[in-house]
């Protein structure tokens, strides 16, 4: 008789995308007999959906540096007895959103997490390896095993999915233009989802995740395009010395700290349109001195686990 397993699954999300992209993750699981257990991470004080400007740079210093919000309790008696943990959430200024940073940094779940099989997915617009690095650090901490990694992304070129996740997050307006395309993870990619559920689920009647990364891998659950790494690495240090410098002047939602988060966005928009291309220039032309160390971090990221 195949036994009947039990996946918990956490996620936070505020348009859906992330849980669209769990649930068809573990459809075949479910399809197979397992219980999914759903656990909302729940910010005791909501963010907003949409956001205005302001409300949305509130949050950088605290999502890029990890400071945690407060969270509603999350009941984990009924998941005590879980195969398998199922983390999923999105991204914030190059690193975990908030919530996901609160979840992971409760002493409470880290207890929780600590011995068990863990699989994180993840939707972004298409920068995912710094909230990847950490997320390992997390779990290592934890004290959990962590098993595979699955980012889906949105697939406009890098400067048109600025603009329509911009469309998306102030106004609430995801779907397609004339001249645009619709804003976040497509359809077809939350699809594709299903795949990695079934290879999921093979590890779990093996009981061996040791595979796991690897097998998912050659289902490209993760998009590693070194030029945006480059980007990203670059962006994530030097953001992280701006949301230090706004956090000088107060915790979240502090007025005073509203005159150094203009000037964030101003220079973060300048960044995007005005040296991100010479970037990326300045990045082809010397791509044969960087090749040994891109593949470096490429198996790093992709392949290697606990």
């Amino acid at each position: 008789m195949e036994k009947k397993y039990k996946i918990a699954l956490f996620y936070y999300t505020q348009t859906g995308q992330a849980l669209a992209i769990a649930d068809k993750l573990c459809e075949p699981l479910t399809q197979a007999g397992c219980e999914v257990i759903r656990k909302e991470i729940v910010p005791e004080e909501p963010y907003p959906f949409p956001w205005s400007a302001m409300d949305f740079f509130q949050v950088f210093p605290e999502s890029r540096l990890g400071v945690a919000c407060r969270l509603k309790p999350i009941e984990l008696e009924d998941v005590q007895d879980a195969d398998l943990v199922v983390i999923a959430g999105q991204s914030w200024y190059l690193s975990w959103s908030v919530p996901l940073h609160a979840f992971f940094g409760s002493e409470e779940i880290g207890r929780y997490l600590r011995g068990r099989n863990i699989v994180v997915t993840m939707g972004c617009r298409n920068m995912w390896v710094m909230t990847q690095r950490l997320t390992r650090e997390y779990i290592r901490r934890a004290g959990g095993h962590y098993a595979g990694f699955v980012s889906l992304q949105d697939k406009a070129p890098n400067l048109v999915s600025v603009i329509t996740i911009i469309r998306w997050l102030f106004y609430n307006k995801k779907e397609a233009t004339r001249l645009l395309p619709a804003a976040g993870v497509s359809a077809e990619e939350i699809g594709r989802a299903e795949v990695f559920g079934r290879i999921i689920y093979g590890a779990l009647r093996r009981n061996d995740f040791s595979a796991l990364q690897a097998d998912l891998m050659r289902e490209k659950a993760v998009t590693f395009l070194p030029a945006l790494y480059f980007i990203e690495k670059n962006g994530h240090r030097l953001w992280g010395h701006w949301a230090g410098f706004v956090m000088k002047k107060g915790p979240y939602k502090d007025p005073k700290r509203i005159p150094r988060l203009r000037t964030f966005c101003l220079y973060l928009f300048f960044v995007l349109y005005v040296v991100s291309p010479f970037g990326m220039l300045f990045f082809f032309l010397t791509y044969p001195f960087r090749r040994a160390s891109l593949q470096k971090a490429r198996k790093e990221m992709c392949y290697e686990l606990d």
